[in-house]
């Protein structure tokens, strides 16, 4: 069959890019990389960007440069590499609120399904349900009578954050109601807050919140994971602690623009692997209570597609929108 003019024309000019993408592809990365996180400083996603960052600039020997861009629940970050050059030369951590925030925001000028391509994940990660250290509640069974008989708030990291959500599964399971503060992260004042008694509660991530648990800055509840954290085995589960069946997970992962050449991702992927497995790596891992692990770009969408089914329906239900 002899295909029209401009489809051969096209096909031809790609042809002869084919040599010099694998020149530049075998090359990679003959520069610094931007390494996007699109959450501020001092929380759980940019300690996981900096720690991978730091172990890909030794392999790499050159640098991953951490890039800061909070705001819009992640999407100033998503919607920069979304745009940016498939070239390599940016990536970006991102969280399960990549495949979800089509569901919170609208007017979105990209497609996560579409214009974010799946690198790797990094790994998974439970939430915490925490209170002042000196609260009067002591357990989870405690937190939900309070809120039964009196007025509670509660502050998370953003709206339609895996936080967010877990509280939301909370007050839904309870039958309880909460007022929900969202804020731009621990260091955007949620901690100072929390401990200032002008919140009851938190819900966070454990690369946010163990720490402060652990130095005695405030008591975790609970956690959302459906079976205790190897990291954290003293903290008990939703489930013991009187909502059988609960389950909340998160996770990072390293996308790049869609569009960027196979081989490039290929190596990008490989290196993430080696970085991960790293003991060195995984014991900077382990205080923010992440279970590391990578995936083929394959296995990332497919989970990626998963948090759309499970959370999209959940989303809508509560008439949750993003800020």
């Amino acid at each position: 069959m002899k295909l029209p003019r401009r489809r051969a024309l096209q096909l031809a000019a790609g042809a002869a890019l084919l040599p010099m993408r694998f020149a530049q592809a075998q090359a990679f990365p003959s520069r610094p990389v931007r390494f996007v996180v699109g959450f501020p400083a001092g929380g759980g996603a940019d300690a996981a960007t900096r720690i991978l960052a730091a172990r890909l600039s030794e392999l790499w020997g050159q640098q991953a440069v951490v890039e800061n861009k909070g705001g819009a629940g992640g999407n100033l970050a998503y919607d920069m590499v979304a745009h940016a050059s498939p070239d390599g030369y940016t990536m970006l951590l991102g969280t399960n609120a990549v495949p979800l925030n089509q569901f919170l925001f609208s007017g979105l000028t990209f497609d996560p399904m579409i214009d974010l391509l799946g690198v790797s994940l990094i790994g998974t990660y439970p939430n915490l349900l925490v209170v002042p250290a000196d609260a009067p509640t002591r357990t989870l069974a405690e937190f939900i009578a309070r809120a039964r008989r009196e007025h509670v708030t509660f502050a998370t990291p953003g709206v339609g954050t895996s936080p967010h959500l877990a509280a939301e599964l909370l007050k839904h399971m309870a039958k309880i109601d909460m007022t929900h503060i969202p804020y731009r992260g621990v260091a955007a004042g949620a901690m100072n807050d929390l401990l200032a008694g002008r919140l009851d509660a938190m819900f966070n991530t454990t690369g946010s919140l163990l720490q402060s648990v652990r130095v005695g800055q405030v008591r975790a509840l609970a956690i959302t994971s459906a079976r205790r954290s190897l990291n954290a085995p003293e903290i008990a589960t939703f489930a013991e602690s009187g909502l059988p069946g609960y389950e909340v997970e998160a996770w990072y992962a390293v996308f790049v623009p869609a569009r960027t050449p196979a081989e490039i991702v290929q190596k990008m992927q490989a290196a993430v692997g080696r970085a991960l497995a790293d003991p060195a790596v995984q014991a900077r891992f382990e205080p923010l209570g992440v279970a590391v692990a990578s995936s083929s770009p394959a296995q990332l969408f497919a989970r990626m597609q998963a948090e759309a089914a499970l959370w999209g329906p959940i989303i809508k239900a509560a008439n949750i929108r993003g800020e």
